[in-house]
């Protein structure tokens, strides 16, 4: 379970050494996606990259497994990378880690672990599992009140406006880790960006997005502002999503192109079929906060267009806020073949989002589910005449009913373990509960002057 290469762990202590590295940062994640972890001093390198690292366990979300609390963050040497925004000198290095027990064994409550092994259930299959997700985010003055850091729209190009300084600093930075990033812009609300990171295989890009998303943060807070991942700051703008772009390879080929009328394989065809069957039930994991639901709302008119989010289990060639879009293809880029998954917002574990998805997924490759006719209805008019609605099966309104159906799923159960299912499910029923008895604004404000 260890990584001994003795390689790679050369050329780990070889770049400590050569670009004065002091302290490593061991990174690892909760049972939520929140980043955590711990520094040590560069003399300690040698023992951590072969033995692991102990640490209190207890006071981690998801991580407490009745009375034992020592656990051991292992590093994963490939996952070396110096932080840009640290001083050169007497330098910050992070490694992302697997979480062990005392015994050996790979923690079950640790969502990088959880994802190893579905995508090793992926691997003897055959399949290896790509993506690559376009990361929302605002920018505002500061973390107290939501108040957009620019007044910009869709793809607008300002050169010298201070949030596009800070997502040219972000790109720059996490290139410089290595982490490549395809495309970078401006969304359609004011304070609101996109990142998409350049598609490599599931365990990385998790690994980057938690990178991305500290980058983000920290370039921001050093000049001064605040980023946030919150799917749905604002009322009446859109929110943040996490579009999450998926394909299986097999033998170095793209399983999910084929040459026919539509260019999709049966493989793909299965695994879309699967993600539909499932998406209710996996929907608490892939939007796992209150605030996650006040973005997935209907159409209401052609100007909001539901603010670009899905309510249905639908999917489309084209986008039309679909649960599923089918990108165009073209000729000549095979490779490129490829399904959007569209409900996912930034503020989700994705260790787990890529879990339950890629086992969705292969649930529909394994028992060849049929794939239903496309959605061919404007989600305007859909919400305008109801019609369509009673032929799809709506995605969960709120957290409360995501849960529910999550507690009844046998994949979700089995794609995150009992330990994590049992304490996700149980967070979130806390979160609830604790939500559900606060008294908001909007009653204060409608309810008080006329009861």
């Amino acid at each position: 379970m260890l990584d001994t290469n003795k390689t790679n762990i050369e050329y780990v202590l070889d770049q400590t050494r050569k670009h004065d590295v002091k302290f490593i940062r061991l990174w690892f994640n909760d049972i939520l996606g929140n980043l955590k972890g711990f520094a040590i001093n560069s003399e300690e390198l040698p023992n951590a990259l072969t033995r692991g690292m102990n640490f209190d366990g207890s006071t981690i979300q998801g991580f407490t497994r009745n009375n034992e609390t020592d656990m051991y963050a292992v590093p994963d040497p490939s996952t070396f990378a110096i932080l840009p925004w640290r001083p050169k000198t007497n330098a910050v290095a992070r490694i992302f880690c697997n979480i062990l027990t005392p015994d050996g064994n790979f923690f079950e409550g640790d969502p990088r672990n959880i994802l190893i092994r579905n995508i090793m259930k992926a691997s003897k299959l055959g399949y290896t599992y790509y993506v690559a997700p376009e990361l929302e985010y605002f920018y505002f003055h500061n973390a107290l009140e939501a108040q957009p850091l620019d007044q910009g729209t869709y793809f607008d190009q300002i050169s010298n406006d201070t949030t596009t300084n800070l997502r040219r600093e972000t790109v720059l930075t996490l290139e410089e880790m290595g982490i490549p990033v395809e495309a970078s812009h401006h969304e359609v609300a004011p304070g609101q960006h996109e990142i998409n990171l350049r598609h490599t295989d599931a365990l990385t890009m998790a690994d980057n997005i938690l990178t991305c998303k500290a980058a983000i943060k920290e370039i921001a807070a050093m000049n001064g502002y605040y980023a946030t991942f919150m799917p749905k700051p604002i009322k009446d703008l859109n929110g943040s999503g996490m579009h999450i772009h998926q394909s299986l390879f097999q033998n170095d080929k793209n399983a999910f192109f084929a040459n026919n009328n539509d260019y999709l394989s049966k493989t793909a065809r299965h695994f879309i079929a699967g993600l539909l069957e499932h998406a209710p039930e996996i929907t608490s994991v892939t939007n796992q906060w209150i605030n996650s639901y006040k973005r997935l709302v209907p159409a209401i008119s052609n100007e909001t267009l539901g603010y670009e989010a899905p309510t249905h289990v639908s999917w489309a060639k084209v986008n039309k806020s679909d649960l599923i879009r089918i990108p165009d293809y073209k000729k000549g880029r095979e490779t490129s073949r490829r399904i959007e998954y569209r409900s996912p917002d930034p503020a989700c574990n994705p260790y787990l989002t890529f879990s339950v998805l890629l086992a969705s997924g292969l649930s529909g490759i394994t028992n060849k589910s049929k794939l239903p006719p496309p959605n061919d209805i404007h989600p305007v008019e859909n919400y305008k005449s109801g019609e369509q609605s009673k032929n799809l099966k709506p995605l969960p309104k709120s957290l409360s009913e995501a849960i529910n159906l999550t507690k009844k799923s046998s994949l979700v159960k089995e794609t995150l373990g009992n330990h994590a299912f049992s304490y996700f499910i149980q967070n979130k029923e806390f979160e609830y509960n604790q939500y559900r008895t606060q008294i908001t604004d909007y009653e204060i404000k409608h309810y008080l002057p006329i009861l």
